[in-house]
């Protein structure tokens, strides 16, 4: 039996925005709920949402676009580029292992902890997030255990940074959201959200700004809407992203490195 959308997101609470397409048409466009409680601000389908660790994906591509320009390599180390900064990473741990969660570095943001890690809302700046991933020793060898990782993300962001020489959020809209035509998809101050954006909630009904950073980093943040994050499929399927020859024939090597398989984006791209 067929149950109306409307009645499914009654039921289950839905507060968001529903979006399909085939092509260019629009077969369905709804949205459900409220971007702000206290307002009764309803959302729209131009709502823009936090999609946290979505943004993983564009940090993958900002690095491997790096890779095929030939200033990083999958095998270049976090040690090349940090330095002496994060000193408890291992030496052998590469960009590949923090791609594909298998770095085995301590995490400052571990979701599987138990008590939970306390809220990071002063985040803010590179140099925020640095001094934050300071101080977690390493939890296992590099490569020899999955395990998903917001820091390792984070480490990348601040890698991909200092090879570029430009801040992190540069380097998605110049790389990602731009070639894709992404003009509503950026990092967002958490706690000054300008109109259109949704205010996320906590399960008892308080907003989630003293659990958020203040600015969103490689690991997670980054604010889109609908209509905006569907451009985004067809400019990486189409090369505007990544030169057409890493989305169409990239080697056995890299599609394992970056979570692709039969040129379909996997883990280390959409988590």
């Amino acid at each position: 039996m067929k149950v109306p959308l409307t009645a499914l997101a009654e039921e289950h609470g839905f507060s968001g925005v529903v979006l399909v397409t085939r092509g260019e048409e629009v077969l369905v466009e709804r949205a459900f709920g409220y971007a702000h409680l206290g307002y009764g601000v309803e959302n729209t389908p131009g709502t823009r949402f936090a999609i946290a660790s979505g943004t993983k994906g564009f940090t993958a591509l900002v690095v491997v676009g790096l890779v095929a320009e030939g200033r990083l390599a999958l095998s270049t180390t976090a040690r090349e580029v940090l330095g002496d900064d994060l000193p408890l990473i291992d030496d052998r741990v590469t960009v590949e292992h923090l791609l594909t969660h298998t770095s085995g570095i301590g995490d400052y943001c571990d979701e599987e902890a138990d008590p939970p890690p306390p809220p990071t809302p002063l985040l803010a700046t590179s140099a925020d997030y640095l001094a934050a991933l300071d101080g977690y020793p390493q939890v296992s060898p590099p490569g020899t255990e999955f395990r998903y990782h917001n820091g390792a993300f984070a480490v990348l962001g601040l890698i991909a940074e200092r090879i570029a020489g430009r801040p992190f959020a540069d380097l998605v809209r110049i790389r990602v959201t731009e070639p894709a035509g992404m003009a509503d998809t950026a990092f967002l101050r958490s706690d000054a959200l300008p109109a259109r954006t949704a205010t996320g909630y906590l399960e008892d009904g308080r907003t989630n700004v003293f659990s958020l950073p203040v600015v969103g980093f490689a690991d997670g943040g980054i604010y889109s809407s609908a209509p905006d994050f569907r451009k985004f499929w067809p400019a990486l399927l189409d090369g505007r992203i990544l030169p057409r020859e890493w989305v169409d024939g990239c080697s056995a090597r890299t599609r394992s490195a970056t979570g692709w398989a039969s040129g379909c984006p996997g883990r280390a791209w959409c988590t």
